[in-house]
């Protein structure tokens, strides 16, 4: 059997203009990176903003597990049976982040025939957006140490700074560092760190921006420390938001690829659904809706995180309104979920599979609690029996939904006709009734409470007195209308990786509360979530490696 690499460098691409052609927009206004793929101009962007918009379809996922669910398959599958089926669809995906594909899960542009290409390109350094918001960043982090080096005029307490640097890769070491040894003329020694590149929040901000103005903007309005007194210290406090814009000013151009079957994929942006919104970009949605019938997006890992915070983060700052969803499960990981382990999952077992559908029912209660209709995509393996498959169109239909059985990873777009067919249907249906889980008044407190009882099924949350008093500053400061970005482990809807299922009645820890002003979120971090990743004992990077004739081999 091929590998999905095999199978993408087979792949007979069509020349990225020609690509473009199918959603109308100019040879013109592509800016070329090579023959396949590409960037589409600000100025035909601007010339498209008032056309009517299409309809919407997200892709989101039970909880992942090491079985894997295949979410981004599912959502270049499902875009090429829309097309397939003569709906004018584009697709728009998240940029892989080189942590994950160096690190454990590997490449991230869909698998076996339902890709998006050039595959290699796109899971490394493609059109350099993570290499620009990373240098954007870190100019900001050399601004803030410069200013104090120069006399500290804005007056920060160097004990409260809250921009540490990034780069896109797994670094455990990096995550607590001293900086500034080696005497005066090296600046003021002080402790800082790492995040990777797609936490921080210029990939937030990168993704929410809706042009270069309003990216500006939001730029300026990043805290990035406090002074003594505890006065907050902003990025257009040091004038460095111009700077860092223009290292950015390419970068906000949607990227456009196409998938095996020549269809046009917007893949743009990477923040990560645990740490950070796990959205593309508001401007590669925005581009795909004004251009195409129908525009499918995915957010990242589970719904409980991506679909949580696609509906209550980013459709309220872009004003989506969202027509349907696709929630995608295997039995494999259903088994999973109902208490096989890994080894054990090519044996029938249909209770396994009962017993684990808990956790595919409440995502598809908490998506429908959004007035978004949905539909269970069974993305099918070749050990999956009749009666596992059987068993979870069972279970979903207890909640009023359809599950459809998928084949796009042998198929194409073949696989999910079906799928795409019954889409059209909920979305042309015209009963999508979508709103925010909560309102702009609610307190930031009664947000993250909201979000851990309604979606996590949690009894309560949690947090320390600091942390407390901190949720009040915040709202005394002008907060108090910002959405909350839950910073949850991705593998259950407690804070507990273990717990699988759908456990109920835990209580959900806060353990810290960040402000990111720009974006205009406030992150809560909860259990043992890191912003810097650590690699395994045997990362994915000792298995790639170039051939003898040059060829990247092991990434994917």
């Amino acid at each position: 059997m091929p590998s999905d690499i095999d199978i993408a460098r087979a792949a007979d691409m069509q020349p990225i203009k020609r690509v473009a052609e199918k959603l109308d927009i100019p040879a013109d206004a592509i800016l070329e990176y090579g023959p396949y793929k590409g960037k589409v101009s600000y100025d035909y962007l601007r010339s498209i903003q008032n056309r009517p918009r299409g309809k919407l379809i997200l892709v989101t996922a039970i909880n992942p597990t090491p079985a894997g669910e295949g979410k981004t398959t599912t959502t270049v599958g499902l875009g090429d049976a829309l097309n397939r089926i003569g709906k004018r669809t584009a697709i728009c995906l998240r940029e892989p982040s080189l942590g994950p594909c160096f690190g454990v899960k590997g490449g991230a542009a869909g698998g076996g025939h339902a890709q998006v290409v050039p595959m290699e390109d796109i899971n490394l350094h493609f059109t350099g957006d993570f290499h620009a918001i990373t240098s954007a960043h870190n100019l900001l982090a050399a601004l803030i140490d410069n200013h104090i080096h120069w006399g500290n005029t804005l007056g920060f307490d160097t004990r409260r700074i809250a921009w540490k640097r990034v780069m896109d890769m797994n670094d455990r070491a990096l995550r607590e560092i001293t900086i500034a040894q080696g005497g005066v003329a090296n600046g003021f020694p002080r402790e800082d760190g790492f995040d990777i590149t797609v936490a921080s929040e210029v990939m937030a901000i990168f993704c929410l921006a809706t042009d270069l103005k309003d990216l500006e903007d939001r730029l300026a309005k990043i805290v990035v420390g406090y002074t003594r007194e505890q006065e907050p210290i902003t990025t257009g406090d040091l004038g460095a938001e111009s700077p860092m814009a223009v290292l950015l000013r390419d970068a906000l151009m949607p990227n456009i690829v196409q998938t095996l079957e020549n269809n046009p994929a917007f893949i743009h942006g990477g923040p990560f659904a645990n740490i950070a919104h796990g959205c593309n970009s508001v401007m590669a949605t925005q581009s795909g809706l004004h251009l195409a019938d129908y525009t499918v997006t995915e957010a990242g890992f589970g719904a409980d995180l991506g679909a949580e915070k696609f509906f209550n983060i980013k459709c309220r700052k872009a004003g989506l309104q969202p027509n349907a969803a696709v929630i995608v499960a295997t039995a494999r990981a259903l088994k999973m979920h109902g208490g096989v382990a890994k080894d054990q999952l090519g044996e029938e077992n249909v209770a396994a599979i009962r017993a684990g559908c808990a956790n595919l029912t409440r995502h598809i209660a908490n998506v429908k609690g959004f007035g978004v209709p949905v539909v269970v995509a069974i993305n099918r393996f070749t050990s999956d029996t009749d009666a596992e498959l059987e068993e979870i169109r069972a279970q979903a239909e207890t909640q009023g939904v359809r599950a459809v059985l998928c084949s796009h990873w042998a198929d194409g777009s073949a696989g999910t006709q079906e799928l795409a067919e019954h889409v059209v249907a909920l979305a042309d249906a015209g009963t999508d009734a979508f709103q925010p889980l909560y309102g702009d008044d609610m307190s930031l407190w009664d947000k993250a409470r909201t979000v851990a009882q309604e979606l996590y099924g949690a009894g309560d949350i949690d947090a320390d007195s600091q942390v407390r008093a901190r949720f009040q500053e915040l709202q005394d400061q002008g907060y108090g209308n910002f959405p909350i970005c839950m910073a949850k482990t991705q593998y259950s809807f407690s804070t507990d990786p273990t717990q699988m299922g759908a456990p109920s009645g835990h209580t959900v820890t806060i353990r810290e509360v960040r402000v990111s002003a720009g974006a205009g979120f406030l992150v809560a971090v909860t259990g043992e979530i890191l912003t810097m990743p650590g690699l395994p004992s045997h990362p994915a990077a000792n298995d790639i490696y170039l051939d003898q004739n040059g060829w990247i081999q092991g990434l994917f």
